[in-house]
């Protein structure tokens, strides 16, 4: 077999994830050629059509407002660049830390969490909606690309390290997987820093966004303990400094401080359990990559203000309330008659419906919804439920 590349041989530390003892995939396949285990799945997560709709999927702002703000592939982009820094850094495995990121987010709906929140209230009464667990069942099956196989056939690790969150109703249906939930173990240092790069990339760039939509304002911010030492310092270094540059001077010394703070804490973490192996990660009774107290402290108080005048702000709440309401038209259209499915969808419908019954059918309704974009929802909706959008063009031979 060809030599890997690029090589990690005497890079990785004992207790990092090691894609030549990889606990495979579900399907078998044969090694790839010159490339390793994970940097194979960040391939296919990046080829892959949920990937390319990240694009026009949100976080906070519906995609046709501007487009400027970020998105969901931005933003998993760029929680993969703090992944990698902090993976490289404490000698875990950077690509399967960068497959994570860029996959964690792939099943979001479109319209951000006012989407979920909505799409998981509509299959309430057929299993709840959860995006975590969609990311999971997008990569699993509803990818189809392979001969061999529905899904990405990703590796156990990088699937392991999607499932951030997991019910223990959920864990026993999902097996192995889903098993440490029940075991009540922990994951690889490379999931558990790849969510920490999540919150980072999330709560420094909602600030950035924020201030260009004129929701929140920088002496407001300047109350908060984290926003304002960055500030201090950049204000006594550049004097006079346009207010755009200033704002991105602050957010990105605000990335690395609290990046250098999970590498520093974690790394005294590590040291302090003694680990030997990625056995011995599994074993601890809490993950070991964190904030210190101290940045979990100012964290909190930044992440409370963005709950309060940035998530709830009236503006924001508009954009969702509808948001909420296209989610809940299109899930009642396509459950009260599945004929206005186009033809792809309404077959997965009806072969999960055979399977399952109404619970079955309900969630192929979920799958084609939370696979929309922003403005794919909105023209859906505008289809079903616009007269203006009747046309008889081609009905005439």
């Amino acid at each position: 077999m060809p030599e890997l590349t690029p090589d990690y041989r005497g890079l990785l530390q004992p207790y990092a994830c090691n894609h030549q003892q990889s606990r495979g995939r579900l399907y078998d396949e044969e090694l790839p050629t010159y490339r390793n285990q994970y940097q194979r799945d960040r391939d296919r997560i990046i080829h892959s059509a949920a990937f390319r709709r990240l694009e026009y999927k949100t976080q906070v702002f519906v995609n046709h407002e501007g487009d400027l703000f970020r998105t969901r592939l931005t933003h998993s982009l760029e929680v993969a660049q703090i992944a990698r820094s902090i993976a490289r850094e404490l000698g875990l495995h950077e690509d399967l830390a960068e497959a994570i990121a860029l996959s964690h987010d792939l099943g979001h709906t479109p319209f951000g969490h006012a989407g979920q929140t909505a799409l998981n209230h509509c299959m309430r009464e057929h299993g709840g909606f959860e995006h975590n667990l969609q990311s999971l069942r997008v990569v699993d099956k509803l990818e189809q690309k392979y001969a061999d196989f529905d899904g990405l056939n990703l590796t156990f690790e990088t699937r392991e390290g999607i499932l951030k969150h997991c019910s223990i109703i959920n864990a026993e249906r999902l097996g192995d997987v889903a098993q440490r939930f029940i075991d009540r173990t922990q994951t690889s240092l490379e999931a558990q820093l790849t969510d920490l790069s999540d919150e980072t990339a999330y709560t420094n760039h909602d600030v950035d966004d924020g201030l260009r939509y004129g929701l929140i304002k920088i002496e407001d911010l300047l109350k908060l303990e984290l926003f304002r030492s960055q500030y201090d310092t950049v204000m006594k270094c550049y004097p006079g400094l346009s207010d755009r540059r200033m704002i991105h001077e602050v957010i990105r010394r605000m990335i690395s401080a609290m990046v250098i703070d999970v590498i520093d804490t974690s790394r005294a973490n590590i040291q302090a359990a003694k680990l030997k192996s990625l056995t011995d990660v599994y074993k601890q009774p809490a993950p070991l990559i964190s904030f210190s107290a101290e940045m979990d402290e100012i964290k909190l108080e930044l992440k409370q203000f963005l709950r309060r005048n940035l998530y709830q702000h009236y503006r924001v709440h508009r954009m969702t309330t509808k948001a909420a309401s296209i989610i809940e038209s299109l899930f009642n259209a396509f459950m009260n008659d599945a004929r206005v499915l186009p033809p792809e969808a309404l077959q997965h419908c009806e072969l999960l419906q055979a399977k399952g019954g109404d619970d079955g059918r309900a969630r192929g309704v979920a799958d084609y919804i939370a696979g929309m974009t922003d403005r794919y929802a909105i023209v859906e909706y505008e289809r079903i439920f616009n007269p203006r959008q009747l046309s008889f063009v081609n009905l005439i031979p």
